[in-house]
């Protein structure tokens, strides 16, 4: 298994594809960072909504993590070339020629790619910390007001790693890579976003609408329920259900490889 797991990494850091992706996490939680940090929102610019200052927790949590909202759909896209790009370039039966036990070569893609996804979690962190920390500072603020910021920290890493195992399964699904990307990518940055928005203004979706894997992961990251019609879920039970959904579309993905011809 570890010679499974190990090839499974090599595939990836041997290309260029993830110090090119790394750049875009660490830009991108940065410039969040920055903005997030910086910007200080009115009421009139947010709907009638205040907006904390950077001494309320949920405010410092939203510029460390703001740039997830970018980070995880390249997590998302790593997730789908994993398993597509063997299928597109044909490389997929020598992986399974060299690791005969199918079953075996999906655990190995699954623990490689959630190591991955927590990987690019620290690189936006450096940049998102280090940029939003100084800034906090600069303005006279603590940059670590209480501990559930390190909560945050951490779960930022589990967040981009389930969403690399969601690609996982689109991939999978969806066995042209191109139309994987761009579905699961619509899907996760504009459809889902949307449906789960217009769902919680309805009186009958605000008891759905937190189930939305967006909305999971606002909740999961604590970064404030402002804007929101309906009330998220607690942190750990989102974090759970985020998993589940995890859980079942990387077992799906895993079942139907297992079973497909791939000669």
């Amino acid at each position: 298994m570890t010679a499974a797991i190990t090839s499974e990494f090599r595939k990836f850091f041997t290309t260029r594809l993830w110090w090119g992706m790394a750049i875009g996490v660490f830009l991108a939680g940065a410039a969040f960072a920055a903005l997030f940090a910086l910007l200080d929102p009115t009421p009139e610019m947010t709907g009638g909504v205040a907006v904390p200052d950077l001494s309320n927790a949920s405010r410092v949590n939203s510029v460390y993590t703001g740039g997830l909202s970018v980070s995880y759909l390249m997590t998302l896209a790593i997730g789908v070339m994993t398993i597509g790009s063997e299928y597109r370039h044909k490389t997929i039966t020598s992986t399974f020629l060299a690791t005969p036990k199918r079953a075996k070569v999906m655990v190995a893609k699954v623990v490689s790619l959630a190591g991955i996804g927590a990987f690019y979690g620290l690189v936006s962190l450096l940049g998102a910390v280090g940029i939003g920390a100084s800034i906090i500072i600069a303005r006279g603020f603590s940059p670590f007001p209480t501990t559930s910021i390190w909560r945050t920290l951490a779960l930022s890493l589990l967040v981009l790693a389930v969403w690399a195992l969601i690609g996982l399964g689109a991939g999978i699904l969806i066995p042209n890579q191109v139309a994987a990307l761009l579905v699961s990518i619509g899907l996760a940055w504009i459809v889902e976003p949307l449906v789960g928005f217009l769902v919680g203004m309805q009186s009958w979706g605000k008891g759905i609408a937190p189930y939305f894997p967006t909305n999971l992961t606002t909740a999961v990251l604590d970064t404030g329920s402002a804007g929101m019609s309906f009330t998220p879920l607690s942190w750990w039970t989102a974090a759970l259900v985020l998993i589940g959904y995890a859980a079942v579309t990387t077992l799906i993905g895993s079942f139907l490889t297992v079973r497909r011809d791939v000669s």
